[in-house]
């Protein structure tokens, strides 16, 4: 198996038993995720409920690897904001699209209006309704 770009919403899938997540977890092993996204996992799990620790114990479970997110990344995150306003997405869709273009690998997401963005990267997408 190769080696594939996790977004926030793909691990959400995941950690929430959701439609799509058992194709995460088949992954999670060969799967790198950038800090921002890893930031905002944090945030969901801890606005659901979680305590930071308990946050992080759930997380320390999964065997994924975690890109800091360095300056080449958030200029390219910027840039990036020209092709991905029209779509709605986020500083963190864009850190994950970042990520996936400089380490030239796949992203694996949830979210559908990756689906049709061109900026070079391939979206993978985990469910398809």
């Amino acid at each position: 198996m190769s080696r594939i770009v996790l977004d926030s919403s793909a691990l959400l899938a995941c950690l929430n038993g959701e439609p799509g997540g058992d194709a995460v977890t088949d992954q999670l092993v060969q799967a790198v995720m950038s800090s921002v996204n890893l930031a905002e996992v944090v945030g969901v799990l801890v606005r659901r409920g979680a305590s930071f620790e308990r946050a992080r114990e759930i997380l320390d479970l999964l065997e994924f690897t975690v890109a800091d997110f360095d300056r080449p990344l958030a200029e390219q995150t910027g840039a990036f904001v020209k092709h991905t306003t029209s779509r709605g997405l986020s500083i963190g869709d864009r850190a994950c699209l970042a990520l996936a273009s400089r380490e030239n690998l796949p992203v694996l997401t949830a979210d559908h209006a990756w689906s049709d963005i061109d900026v070079g990267v391939e979206v993978r997408l985990i469910r398809h309704t």
